[in-house]
Parts: C-alpha cells; structure tokens; sequence
C-alpha cells in the first residue's frame, strides 16, 4: 500500500490542491453571499429564493464535495512514507487548523440551512466577520506546510 501511495504522490498533491483550491474559493464567497443575503434581500420573496438556492448550490455542488476531496487527498499525503515528520510543530499546527477549517465549513453549511428555513439571526457586520476566518486558518496552514515551524 505504502508503495502504490509513493507512486501516486505527485498526482494525489495535484489533486488535492485543485480540491483545496476549489473549497477555499466557496469558504470565502458563501460568507459574502450571506452577507448580501441578511442586509439587501430578507427572508422572503423571489430574491430570498434565489440567493437560497445559489447558497444550497454553493455548498453542496462545490463546497461539499471539495472539503470531502480535500480531506481524502490529505489524508492520502499524510499516510506516504516520508512525507510527514510527526515530530515536528507543522503537522499539528496544519490539522488543528484543518479541523478548524472543516467546523467553520460546517458552521457555513448550518446558516445555508437556517436561510433556507427562513432564519437568520445574525447581522451582514457579523458575517463580514465570520469571513476573516478562513483567511486565518488558511495563513496557518500555508505557513505550517510551506515555512514548516
């Protein structure tokens, strides 16, 4: 097994960036659209419709399927002889923030839901918030991986 994973290294990390690429893109835009979605359309009316199927399309068309990815792809890098020294500070860093990551994903796909309910209870300000988050885990992690701390 450890064979065929050395084998496939180079494409498993092609892929699993593509994927880390693809549910970054969706982690920072869904926060944007709740956004515009709490302070200019409500939660009713045609609009309201639209933003909430662009919303459930969002996570699950893209954002879903890309964590799902990302986690395989990962999982897959981190099971390869020699790739990940567990004895270092980096990989703990990365899969804390991973983990982080994945919490803060599910958090998103849990107000796609309370929209599509017709619940909202936090403000545009508070999302405007919310979407500095992944752009701290993502600095972590690209930090751990590249710098390796």
């Amino acid at each position: 097994m450890s064979d065929l994973l050395a084998i496939a290294y180079p494409w498993t990390k092609a892929i699993h960036i593509m994927a880390v690429i693809s549910w970054m893109a969706a982690l920072f835009y869904l926060p944007r659209l709740l956004v515009h979605h709490t302070e200019r359309v409500g939660l009713t009316g045609e609009t309201h419709d639209l933003f909430t199927m662009m919303e459930f399309k969002l996570a699950n068309v893209i954002m879903r399927p890309a964590m799902i990815a990302t986690w395989i792809f990962g999982l897959s890098l981190v099971f390869t002889p020699g790739i990940v020294d567990w004895s270092m500070i980096w990989p703990w860093t990365k899969a804390g923030a991973v983990i982080a990551m994945t919490g803060f994903h599910e958090w998103l796909y849990a107000r796609v839901k309370g929209f599509a309910d017709g619940q909202n209870t936090l403000t545009g300000k508070q999302y405007r918030m919310m979407n500095e988050v992944p752009t701290v885990l993502m600095i972590i992690i690209v930090l751990s991986v590249v710098v390796k701390f």
